[in-house]
């Protein structure tokens, strides 16, 4: 029979390589992963490629829309030009809009989770509101709020409010009964519900919804910025045609691309880091 500090041993032995089999496992994963998306995104460019060689004529103005020369133009836009003034300016509206949406979607959405009649009243009139482009109120909001920023705010925070409303009263109705009648024995207050089980358990719809409203508002800023305004990735696009600058239009739908994957991947690490249990949801 074996001594007892032998099989100590052992067993620790044994779990230090499964956990190391598993972080191999893991990096595998993660690194198959990369290597896919990578060749999917140069199996993209080569059809690209393709595309603009044998549907154009030789002298066609489509030859500036080509890969190599849209990224060297990219290349010169962030070394010799303002374009990092619009970028910021696009990246300070999407910020306020979804600013806007989450003061007025997360509150809006935990009182509805929490109460039946009222998410029966307003569910109709939040299935219709949502069903309309923000886009067509684009001309009431130039009407209303005038030329500037005010009116994309506008039209940002309403195509953002929605999935953070709705993602939100899901995951209040999703809460577990147990823990709000825990916190009921223990005598805790509304605010001391809604702060210590409500807020922390439905923290990863919160995220999912905000991820969704990312691309929407990235989808929506751009046609937004073409009314109106002096700056942005939008008010660029417009410049370029104006300029029959073809090639910095190209490198242009190019970093709008870029931009909302980076948007994108900061709002799955966000998830990652706050509620890790979403991810298997959203991946």
């Amino acid at each position: 029979m074996a001594p007892a500090g032998l099989d100590a041993q052992s067993s620790d032995g044994s779990r230090r390589r499964w956990s190391i089999r598993a972080a191999r496992s893991r990096w595998s994963v993660r690194l198959s992963t990369v290597v896919l998306g990578t060749g999917g995104l140069i199996v993209l460019i080569v059809l690209w490629w393709i595309g603009t060689e044998l549907l154009s004529p030789k002298g066609s103005f489509v030859r500036h829309f080509a890969p190599g020369t849209a990224f060297a133009s990219l290349l010169k836009l962030l070394t010799q030009s303002d374009l990092s003034i619009h970028l910021l300016v696009s990246l300070r509206r999407v910020l306020v809009g979804l600013g806007l949406a989450l003061l007025i979607g997360v509150p809006i959405g935990l009182a509805v989770g929490r109460s039946q009649r009222l998410d029966a009243a307003t569910s109709p009139a939040f299935q219709f509101l949502r069903m309309i482009s923000p886009l067509s109120w684009m001309p009431i909001a130039i009407m209303v709020f005038g030329i500037g920023d005010r009116p994309i705010y506008f039209l940002l925070a309403f195509a953002a409010v929605w999935p953070i409303l709705l993602n939100t009263a899901e995951g209040v109705r999703r809460l577990e009964p147990s823990w709000l009648r825990l916190a009921s024995s223990l005598s805790a207050t509304r605010w001391e519900t809604l702060r210590h089980v409500i807020i922390p358990g439905v923290l990863g719809h919160i995220l999912a919804g905000l991820r969704l409203a990312i691309g929407v508002v990235w989808i929506v800023l751009v046609p937004c910025e073409m009314l109106g305004v002096s700056a942005g990735v939008g008010y660029f696009i417009l410049d370029t045609r104006d300029r029959l600058a073809y090639s910095e239009l190209m490198a242009m739908v190019l970093m709008i691309g870029l931009l909302g994957f980076l948007l994108d991947a900061a709002a799955r690490a966000l998830i990652r880091l706050a509620a890790p249990g979403r991810m298997r949801v959203l991946a």
